[in-house]
Protein backbone atom coordinates (compact mmCIF):
# COMPACT_ATOMS: atom_id res chain seq x y z
CA UNK A 1 0.00 0.00 0.00
CA UNK A 2 2.02 3.26 -1.08
CA UNK A 3 2.22 5.62 1.49
CA UNK A 4 0.35 8.98 1.65
CA UNK A 5 1.39 11.81 0.36
CA UNK A 6 2.82 14.80 2.43
CA UNK A 7 0.72 17.53 3.34
CA UNK A 8 0.08 20.52 0.47
CA UNK A 9 2.67 23.36 2.30
CA UNK A 10 0.28 26.12 4.22
CA UNK A 11 1.24 29.01 2.23
CA UNK A 12 0.50 32.72 3.14
CA UNK A 13 0.95 36.00 1.06
CA UNK A 14 2.17 39.34 2.80
CA UNK A 15 0.53 42.45 1.14
CA UNK A 16 1.84 45.92 2.78
CA UNK A 17 -0.20 48.89 1.27
CA UNK A 18 0.80 52.70 1.59
CA UNK A 19 -1.67 54.55 0.63
CA UNK A 20 -2.41 52.37 -2.37
CA UNK A 21 -5.78 50.62 -1.64
CA UNK A 22 -6.50 50.77 -5.60
CA UNK A 23 -3.74 49.00 -6.19
CA UNK A 24 -4.54 46.40 -3.29
CA UNK A 25 -7.39 45.53 -5.14
CA UNK A 26 -6.46 44.54 -8.20
CA UNK A 27 -3.98 42.57 -6.99
CA UNK A 28 -6.33 40.34 -4.47
CA UNK A 29 -8.68 39.82 -7.81
CA UNK A 30 -5.45 38.26 -9.50
CA UNK A 31 -5.29 36.34 -6.43
CA UNK A 32 -8.68 34.55 -6.55
CA UNK A 33 -7.92 32.30 -8.98
CA UNK A 34 -4.99 31.18 -7.26
CA UNK A 35 -7.27 29.75 -4.48
CA UNK A 36 -8.01 26.68 -7.21
CA UNK A 37 -4.58 25.62 -7.44
CA UNK A 38 -3.26 26.39 -4.32
CA UNK A 39 -4.16 24.76 -0.86
CA UNK A 40 -4.55 26.50 1.95
CA UNK A 41 -4.01 29.89 0.74
CA UNK A 42 -4.32 32.76 3.02
CA UNK A 43 -3.34 36.70 2.66
CA UNK A 44 -2.86 38.93 5.41
CA UNK A 45 -3.19 42.93 3.94
CA UNK A 46 -1.12 45.22 6.23
CA UNK A 47 -1.17 48.89 6.19
CA UNK A 48 1.23 50.84 7.28
CA UNK A 49 0.01 53.79 8.86
CA UNK A 50 -1.40 55.25 5.60
CA UNK A 51 -3.55 58.23 7.43
CA UNK A 52 -5.75 58.52 4.52
CA UNK A 53 -8.66 56.41 4.85
CA UNK A 54 -7.26 53.17 2.87
CA UNK A 55 -7.11 50.77 5.73
CA UNK A 56 -10.60 51.62 6.47
CA UNK A 57 -11.65 51.07 2.98
CA UNK A 58 -9.39 47.60 2.34
CA UNK A 59 -11.66 46.91 6.00
CA UNK A 60 -14.51 47.09 4.02
CA UNK A 61 -13.31 45.33 1.18
CA UNK A 62 -11.45 42.23 3.00
CA UNK A 63 -15.09 42.01 4.85
CA UNK A 64 -16.82 40.96 1.79
CA UNK A 65 -17.76 37.64 0.60
CA UNK A 66 -15.46 37.70 -1.75
CA UNK A 67 -12.34 37.64 0.96
CA UNK A 68 -13.76 37.24 4.28
CA UNK A 69 -12.99 33.78 4.38
CA UNK A 70 -9.60 33.98 3.47
CA UNK A 71 -8.01 37.85 3.75
CA UNK A 72 -7.42 39.29 6.68
CA UNK A 73 -6.35 42.63 8.14
CA UNK A 74 -3.40 44.13 10.01
CA UNK A 75 -3.47 47.66 10.42
CA UNK A 76 -0.69 49.45 11.52
CA UNK A 77 -0.81 52.84 13.43
CA UNK A 78 2.84 53.77 12.44
CA UNK A 79 4.76 53.80 8.93
CA UNK A 80 7.92 52.20 10.24
CA UNK A 81 8.51 51.13 6.20
CA UNK A 82 8.38 48.06 4.16
CA UNK A 83 11.00 45.95 6.03
CA UNK A 84 8.89 46.46 9.39
CA UNK A 85 5.87 46.29 8.10
CA UNK A 86 5.99 42.80 6.83
CA UNK A 87 7.95 41.68 9.94
CA UNK A 88 4.58 42.39 12.08
CA UNK A 89 2.97 40.23 9.76
CA UNK A 90 4.82 38.00 9.51
CA UNK A 91 5.48 37.93 13.24
CA UNK A 92 1.66 37.30 13.82
CA UNK A 93 2.01 34.45 11.31
CA UNK A 94 4.80 32.65 12.11
CA UNK A 95 3.74 32.69 16.40
CA UNK A 96 0.31 31.35 15.00
CA UNK A 97 -1.18 29.01 16.02
CA UNK A 98 -1.15 27.27 12.22
CA UNK A 99 1.92 29.49 10.53
CA UNK A 100 2.40 28.85 7.29
CA UNK A 101 5.45 27.12 5.71
CA UNK A 102 6.34 29.75 3.28
CA UNK A 103 5.08 33.16 3.41
CA UNK A 104 5.06 35.27 -0.06
CA UNK A 105 5.67 39.25 -0.43
CA UNK A 106 4.02 40.61 -2.70
CA UNK A 107 3.97 44.01 -3.89
CA UNK A 108 0.45 45.74 -3.77
CA UNK A 109 1.15 47.13 -7.27
CA UNK A 110 1.15 43.84 -8.56
CA UNK A 111 -0.82 41.93 -10.41
CA UNK A 112 -0.44 37.80 -10.11
CA UNK A 113 -0.04 35.75 -13.48
CA UNK A 114 -1.96 32.53 -13.12
CA UNK A 115 -0.09 29.46 -11.49
CA UNK A 116 2.49 32.15 -9.95
CA UNK A 117 2.16 31.22 -6.73
CA UNK A 118 1.86 27.82 -7.11
CA UNK A 119 5.09 27.75 -9.20
CA UNK A 120 7.10 29.07 -6.28
CA UNK A 121 5.86 26.96 -4.04
CA UNK A 122 6.48 23.76 -6.29
CA UNK A 123 10.27 24.97 -6.02
CA UNK A 124 10.31 25.03 -2.35
CA UNK A 125 8.96 22.15 -2.27
CA UNK A 126 11.37 20.86 -4.48
CA UNK A 127 15.04 22.25 -3.07
CA UNK A 128 14.73 21.81 0.74
CA UNK A 129 18.05 24.17 0.50
CA UNK A 130 15.66 26.98 -1.09
CA UNK A 131 15.68 29.87 1.63
CA UNK A 132 14.06 32.25 -0.80
CA UNK A 133 12.42 32.22 -4.54
CA UNK A 134 11.40 35.17 -6.38
CA UNK A 135 9.43 35.47 -9.59
CA UNK A 136 10.01 36.98 -13.10
CA UNK A 137 8.26 40.67 -13.03
CA UNK A 138 6.73 42.11 -15.69
CA UNK A 139 6.65 45.87 -17.07
CA UNK A 140 2.55 46.81 -17.72
CA UNK A 141 3.95 46.82 -21.53
CA UNK A 142 5.17 43.08 -21.00
CA UNK A 143 8.64 44.00 -21.00
CA UNK A 144 11.08 41.87 -18.46
CA UNK A 145 12.00 44.13 -15.53
CA UNK A 146 15.19 43.17 -12.87
CA UNK A 147 14.36 40.50 -10.44
CA UNK A 148 17.30 38.58 -9.40
CA UNK A 149 21.13 39.70 -8.95
CA UNK A 150 23.87 39.76 -7.75
CA UNK A 151 25.28 41.18 -4.27
CA UNK A 152 26.70 43.92 -4.38
CA UNK A 153 30.55 44.88 -4.35
CA UNK A 154 33.01 47.63 -4.77
CA UNK A 155 34.03 46.48 -7.71
CA UNK A 156 30.54 46.46 -9.29
CA UNK A 157 29.88 49.91 -7.32
CA UNK A 158 33.11 51.03 -9.94
CA UNK A 159 31.01 49.08 -12.82
CA UNK A 160 27.89 50.78 -12.16
CA UNK A 161 29.71 54.05 -11.75
CA UNK A 162 31.73 53.83 -15.09
CA UNK A 163 28.94 52.78 -17.11
CA UNK A 164 30.48 51.20 -19.90
CA UNK A 165 29.10 47.46 -19.87
CA UNK A 166 31.98 45.96 -21.88
CA UNK A 167 34.91 47.54 -20.37
CA UNK A 168 33.15 46.60 -16.64
CA UNK A 169 33.22 43.14 -18.32
CA UNK A 170 36.55 43.14 -19.38
CA UNK A 171 38.21 44.04 -16.42
CA UNK A 172 35.85 41.31 -14.31
CA UNK A 173 33.51 43.20 -12.67
CA UNK A 174 29.97 41.32 -13.34
CA UNK A 175 26.77 42.87 -13.93
CA UNK A 176 24.53 43.11 -11.03
CA UNK A 177 21.73 42.61 -12.78
CA UNK A 178 20.85 39.19 -13.90
CA UNK A 179 17.95 38.13 -16.78
CA UNK A 180 18.06 34.24 -16.36
CA UNK A 181 15.33 32.56 -18.87
CA UNK A 182 15.54 29.45 -16.58
CA UNK A 183 15.42 28.55 -13.15
CA UNK A 184 18.23 29.56 -11.27
CA UNK A 185 20.63 30.16 -8.10
CA UNK A 186 20.83 33.39 -7.73
CA UNK A 187 22.30 36.14 -5.27
CA UNK A 188 19.49 37.81 -4.40
CA UNK A 189 15.92 38.45 -5.53
CA UNK A 190 13.51 41.65 -5.08
CA UNK A 191 10.94 41.59 -2.58
CA UNK A 192 8.11 42.50 -5.07
CA UNK A 193 7.34 39.16 -5.44
CA UNK A 194 9.48 36.76 -3.10
CA UNK A 195 8.40 33.55 -1.30
CA UNK A 196 10.65 32.79 1.98
CA UNK A 197 10.47 29.41 3.57
CA UNK A 198 9.50 29.84 7.57
CA UNK A 199 12.35 27.47 8.52
CA UNK A 200 15.27 29.65 7.37
CA UNK A 201 13.63 32.68 8.66
CA UNK A 202 13.70 31.12 11.90
CA UNK A 203 17.17 30.40 11.80
CA UNK A 204 18.68 33.71 9.98
CA UNK A 205 15.55 35.91 11.43
CA UNK A 206 13.36 38.79 9.49
CA UNK A 207 13.85 41.51 8.02
CA UNK A 208 16.69 43.83 10.09
CA UNK A 209 14.40 46.96 10.90
CA UNK A 210 17.45 49.37 11.13
CA UNK A 211 16.39 49.94 6.86
CA UNK A 212 13.11 51.91 6.11
CA UNK A 213 13.00 51.17 2.75
CA UNK A 214 15.23 49.25 0.06
CA UNK A 215 18.61 46.71 0.36
CA UNK A 216 16.36 45.02 3.18
CA UNK A 217 15.85 42.14 1.71
CA UNK A 218 19.54 42.30 -0.45
CA UNK A 219 20.50 41.90 3.24
CA UNK A 220 18.34 39.21 4.55
CA UNK A 221 19.18 37.20 1.51
CA UNK A 222 22.64 37.55 2.60
CA UNK A 223 22.21 36.34 5.56
CA UNK A 224 20.66 33.49 4.43
CA UNK A 225 23.18 32.57 1.44
CA UNK A 226 26.04 32.93 4.81
CA UNK A 227 24.08 30.34 6.62
CA UNK A 228 23.65 28.06 3.66
CA UNK A 229 20.38 28.23 2.40
CA UNK A 230 19.73 28.87 -1.37
CA UNK A 231 18.22 31.58 -3.37
CA UNK A 232 16.08 31.05 -6.61
CA UNK A 233 14.93 33.04 -9.52
CA UNK A 234 12.31 31.12 -11.11
CA UNK A 235 10.59 32.02 -14.47
CA UNK A 236 7.98 30.05 -14.48
CA UNK A 237 6.06 32.31 -11.90
CA UNK A 238 4.96 35.60 -14.02
CA UNK A 239 3.74 38.84 -12.07
CA UNK A 240 3.29 42.30 -13.70
CA UNK A 241 4.92 45.05 -11.57
CA UNK A 242 3.84 48.65 -12.42
CA UNK A 243 6.39 49.74 -9.52
CA UNK A 244 7.29 52.87 -7.07
CA UNK A 245 3.28 53.82 -6.81
CA UNK A 246 4.27 54.56 -2.99
CA UNK A 247 7.67 55.48 -3.30
CA UNK A 248 7.79 57.46 -7.04
CA UNK A 249 10.84 54.98 -7.49
CA UNK A 250 10.57 52.60 -10.13
CA UNK A 251 12.47 51.69 -13.42
CA UNK A 252 9.73 53.82 -15.27
CA UNK A 253 10.48 56.30 -13.45
CA UNK A 254 13.98 56.90 -13.14
CA UNK A 255 13.99 56.66 -16.91
CA UNK A 256 12.16 59.72 -16.67
CA UNK A 257 14.86 61.29 -14.92
CA UNK A 258 13.54 61.32 -11.09
CA UNK A 259 16.29 61.69 -7.84
CA UNK A 260 16.88 59.02 -5.15
CA UNK A 261 15.24 59.81 -2.10
CA UNK A 262 17.66 60.27 1.07
CA UNK A 263 16.89 56.84 3.07
CA UNK A 264 17.99 55.24 -0.32
CA UNK A 265 21.79 56.49 0.23
CA UNK A 266 21.37 55.63 3.95
CA UNK A 267 20.02 52.32 3.00
CA UNK A 268 22.72 51.68 0.70
CA UNK A 269 25.03 52.64 3.18
CA UNK A 270 23.81 50.15 5.93
CA UNK A 271 24.03 47.50 3.80
CA UNK A 272 27.45 47.97 2.90
CA UNK A 273 28.08 48.65 6.59
CA UNK A 274 26.64 45.03 7.39
CA UNK A 275 28.10 43.22 4.95
CA UNK A 276 31.62 44.16 4.48
CA UNK A 277 32.17 46.50 7.79
CA UNK A 278 32.53 50.21 7.99
CA UNK A 279 35.42 49.98 5.82
CA UNK A 280 33.91 47.91 3.28
CA UNK A 281 31.19 50.81 3.21
CA UNK A 282 33.51 53.39 2.56
CA UNK A 283 35.56 51.89 -0.28
CA UNK A 284 32.07 50.74 -2.22
CA UNK A 285 31.21 54.43 -2.09
CA UNK A 286 34.85 55.71 -3.25
CA UNK A 287 34.80 53.01 -5.94
CA UNK A 288 31.60 54.21 -7.05
CA UNK A 289 32.82 57.81 -6.70
CA UNK A 290 36.44 56.96 -8.97
CA UNK A 291 34.03 55.08 -11.71
CA UNK A 292 31.54 57.76 -11.97
CA UNK A 293 34.23 60.37 -12.09
CA UNK A 294 35.75 58.48 -15.48
CA UNK A 295 32.05 58.03 -16.82
CA UNK A 296 31.83 61.44 -17.00
CA UNK A 297 34.62 62.47 -18.32
CA UNK A 298 33.93 60.22 -21.15
CA UNK A 299 30.32 61.38 -21.45
CA UNK A 300 31.67 65.00 -21.79
CA UNK A 301 33.30 63.37 -25.30
CA UNK A 302 30.56 61.29 -26.39
CA UNK A 303 27.11 62.73 -26.26
CA UNK A 304 25.74 59.20 -26.82
CA UNK A 305 27.05 58.39 -23.05
CA UNK A 306 24.68 59.70 -20.25
CA UNK A 307 26.35 61.59 -17.63
CA UNK A 308 24.34 60.25 -14.54
CA UNK A 309 22.03 57.59 -14.72
CA UNK A 310 20.49 58.77 -11.97
CA UNK A 311 20.69 62.40 -11.79
CA UNK A 312 22.13 63.69 -8.65
CA UNK A 313 23.15 60.62 -7.16
CA UNK A 314 27.09 61.98 -7.20
CA UNK A 315 25.43 64.52 -4.44
CA UNK A 316 23.58 62.33 -2.76
CA UNK A 317 25.88 60.01 -1.90
CA UNK A 318 28.55 62.27 -0.84
CA UNK A 319 25.67 63.70 1.25
CA UNK A 320 24.35 60.26 2.72
CA UNK A 321 26.46 57.83 2.10
CA UNK A 322 30.06 57.54 1.84
CA UNK A 323 30.79 57.51 6.22
CA UNK A 324 28.96 54.57 8.15
CA UNK A 325 27.49 55.62 11.16
CA UNK A 326 28.22 53.06 14.03
CA UNK A 327 24.22 52.16 14.02
CA UNK A 328 24.88 51.43 10.31
CA UNK A 329 27.24 48.64 11.86
CA UNK A 330 24.89 47.36 14.08
CA UNK A 331 22.47 44.24 13.16
CA UNK A 332 18.71 44.99 14.31
CA UNK A 333 17.26 41.45 13.14
CA UNK A 334 13.97 40.83 13.86
CA UNK A 335 13.33 37.46 15.52
CA UNK A 336 10.55 35.83 14.66
CA UNK A 337 9.52 35.60 18.47
CA UNK A 338 10.20 38.78 19.11
CA UNK A 339 7.34 40.77 20.54
CA UNK A 340 5.04 42.29 17.91
CA UNK A 341 4.56 45.98 17.75
CA UNK A 342 7.73 47.38 18.87
CA UNK A 343 9.13 50.28 16.61
CA UNK A 344 12.22 49.92 14.39
CA UNK A 345 15.68 50.26 15.15
CA UNK A 346 15.67 53.46 12.58
CA UNK A 347 12.68 55.45 14.17
CA UNK A 348 15.01 55.75 17.56
CA UNK A 349 18.24 56.67 16.16
CA UNK A 350 18.90 60.33 15.32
Amino acid sequence: MAADASPAPRIAIVIVNYRSDAYVKLCLESLVPERACVDSLEVMVVDGGSGDGSAERLADLIATPAYRDWVSMLPLEFNGGFGWANNQAMLWLLQGEQPPDFIHLLNPDTAIEPGAVAALATLMAQHAKAGAVGSRLLEPDGRVAGAAFRFPTAAQEFGRGLKMTKLSRALGFDPTHLTPNARCRVDWVTGASVMLRSDALRQVGLFDDGFFLYFEEVELMLRMRRAGWEVWHTPDSCVTHIGGVSTGVSGRVLAARARYPAYWYRSRRRFFALAYGAAGARRASLAWLIGNAIGSIRARFNRSVAADAVPGECQGLLAHGITASADDTIPSTTVWNDEIGVLPAWSRWS
